[in-house]
């Protein structure tokens, strides 16, 4: 199947690994196979993975590698069709209404409609990349839904008629696996599991998004990390607290204070809970073992 004409330049899975590393973000050779896949099969991407394992941050680096902004969906408890598609402006159309007096005015004219995420991207589907993150957070009824609108990518506006997406848009869903997803919905996707990367590949990370980190601060801080990631945290650290933790010591160590003690200072850039902190404070010594520069 020939890859679609959105993404001439990026023929291989290779090609987009090296794209997205062009765009700071550091992927492993199955996640650019997946998003090949995805972009040249014209299904959408699904991303599962722990909270902070980098899977909204792929979808915005796959969004700069195709020069397109990203139109992001957050899902919510409670998010129904009218958060995701459109409403009218209700308030817009009475004051028309009132000004107009006995004149006729269109109350369901374009610049009374307030676009959504998914009408926005219908429209435009060439200039943008649909993010819907944290599908695991909606309820069932809102995924039938979705999986409808991936279905046909086309929107019915009772008072207006349908809006067609005039060729497929990318679209990349997320999920924290809170909840199990439908299986149809599955089944629409290219599915990718992102894990906590390995040794090797987090210190590539830090060391591409933290200015200032030295090779040797980097490797120590994934070690101390992974680490912490060994205990029974509520909210373990991901990928984004390994890169800023490196970042908020090495800034500290360079107005005095000496290693590990930066990194100690600098731990509630790396735990955001209380217990944890707690739980953590006791063992931080063996922890920080071999975090020096």
């Amino acid at each position: 199947m020939p890859i679609r004409p959105s993404i001439v330049g990026i023929d291989s899975p290779p090609a987009l690994r090296d794209a997205l590393s062009g765009a700071q973000y550091i992927a492993s050779d199955e996640l650019a196979t997946a998003g090949y896949l995805s972009l040249a099969l014209g299904k959408p991407l699904l991303l599962e993975g722990a909270p902070g394992v980098g899977k909204t941050e792929a979808a915005k680096a796959i969004g700069a590698v195709l020069g397109r902004r990203v139109v992001r969906l957050q899902c919510f408890e409670g998010i129904d069709a009218s958060a995701a598609l459109y409403e009218w402006n209700y308030p817009a159309q009475m004051l028309a209404i009132r000004q107009a007096e006995e004149d006729y005015v269109n109350i369901y004219a374009d610049h009374f409609l307030l676009e959504r995420p998914l009408l926005e991207v219908l429209r435009s589907p060439e200039d943008s990349v649909l993010l819907i993150d944290e599908v695991d957070r909606s309820d069932h009824e809102f995924e039938a839904f979705l999986l409808e609108f991936l279905s046909d990518f086309q929107i019915s506006i009772p008072e207006t008629g349908t809006v067609r997406a005039a060729s497929h848009p990318v679209v990349i869903l997320t999920s924290n696996r809170t909840r199990d997803l439908h299986e149809a919905l599955r089944r629409r996707c290219v599915y990718h599991w992102i894990d906590y990367p390995d040794a090797a590949l987090e210190a590539q990370i830090v060391m591409a998004r933290a200015s200032g980190v030295v090779e040797q601060t980097a490797h120590a801080v994934v070690a101390a990390v992974g680490r912490l990631r060994e205990q029974p945290l509520i909210k373990p650290p991901g990928v984004a607290e390994t890169v800023e933790w490196s970042e908020a010591a090495t800034l500290l160590h360079s107005q005095g204070a000496p290693w590990p003690e930066a990194f100690r200072r600098a731990i509630g850039v790396a735990l955001k809970d209380h217990d944890d902190l707690e739980f953590v404070q006791p063992q931080l010594d063996s922890v920080l073992q071999g975090v020096a520069a």
